[in-house]
């Protein structure tokens, strides 16, 4: 790749490899780079010297190679909202799995097993919605789709309360709580929509206080677990019972599907943190957590839905203090009473 000034770039190597570069802008505030950054377009300036021109085609390739690792630029990428990214998904244009096969054609007993009170089908109405839903599972993470990198920035901002953008591979995934580097080696079974739930999570008023507090309950010291890894299972949950239909009366009550699921995934999510604080959960309690997550699912979604309710209500009252005419509330049986550290209120 040559310069404007016929001088031969450092040759970019092919194999894009997860790697940590210094922030640009840090890089930036060399009086040089900085100098070339804001003088972009000038190369034929007969006052750039050899060194500089040397220095600004540096600063290009690696501007480049960072471009391929996430657009980490000086400008973080703008946050998006759960609305536009579905809306990317929903583009005729966008890159996403052939047809998706809907349930299997059922023989006679269990037709006859429904008709007693097995689930009901998905209406015909609902039916593009699902397909949209599992087409999006079957979507991986690409670093070309400037879309799918602005949701991974949004949940990290939202999770961490940063204000700047973060590289496209480096060790604060971990600390979101995905298994590497690369959050797209996680996603697999889940696709985009596993972070799609994870930025609907983050980003709606009624879940966002939630979901900080089950990340804040996934650092601690002895009760610590991977956040994003159980965010994706409980999508692989999730997107199973609709595969069974155990959703469908749900969501031919409410005439929507991808609302359903995401309302479930946060009432599942606030099952497994009532399960971890109450029963002092480790990691090595995940399995059978997340196996009670499944059965609670889909058996008992609606149930599950009711919790999800309860707490958004109760998180919603505005607080008020002390009074000797304030009434006494007591807490169902589905709510136990949990006290979170650091916060008296009752969930």
């Amino acid at each position: 790749m040559s310069g404007a000034g016929g001088s031969e770039r450092p040759e970019q190597r092919p194999e894009r490899r997860p790697r940590v570069f210094p922030p640009i802008p840090a890089l930036g505030q060399d009086g040089v780079l900085q100098a070339l950054v804001l003088g972009e377009g000038q190369c034929s300036d007969p006052g750039i010297s050899e060194e500089q021109l040397r220095a600004r085609e540096e600063w290009e390739a690696l501007e480049e190679i960072q471009s391929g690792l996430g657009r980490t630029s000086p400008v973080p990428p703008p946050p998006i909202s759960f609305a536009e990214a579905l809306q990317h998904f929903q583009s005729p244009v966008s890159p996403r799995a052939g047809k998706v096969r809907g349930p299997g054609r059922r023989g006679g007993l269990s037709v006859l097993l429904r008709c007693l009170g097995g689930p009901p089908r998905l209406r015909p109405q609902l039916r593009g919605e699902r397909e949209l839903v599992l087409a999006m599972a079957q979507c991986a993470l690409d670093d070309s789709e400037w879309v799918h990198m602005r949701i991974l920035q949004t949940i990290y901002r939202q999770l961490t309360h940063s204000r700047g953008g973060c590289p496209r591979y480096g060790t604060h995934w971990e600390e979101l709580g995905f298994q590497g580097v690369d959050p797209g080696t996680d996603l697999r079974g889940t696709g985009m929509l596993g972070l799609m739930q994870i930025l609907f999570f983050v980003l709606d008023s009624r879940t966002l206080s939630l979901a900080r507090e089950i990340f804040q309950l996934s650092q601690h010291e002895t009760q610590n677990f991977p956040f994003c890894i159980m965010s994706v299972n409980i999508t692989r949950i999730v997107i199973q019972a609709l595969r069974e239909e155990r959703l469908s009366r749900e969501c031919n009550r409410r005439q929507q599907v991808i609302g359903v699921l995401n309302d479930l995934y946060a009432a599942a999510f606030l099952r497994l943190f009532r399960l971890w604080k109450r029963q002092c959960g480790t990691v090595a309690d995940a399995g059978s957590f997340l196996k009670e997550l499944e059965l609670s699912t889909k058996k008992k979604p609606r149930q599950l839905l009711r919790s999800l309710e309860a707490y958004v209500s109760h998180s919603l009252q505005p607080s008020s203090p002390p009074s000797s005419s304030s009434q006494i509330h007591f807490t169902g049986i589905c709510d136990p009473v949990v006290e979170l550290e650091g916060d008296s209120r009752l969930i």
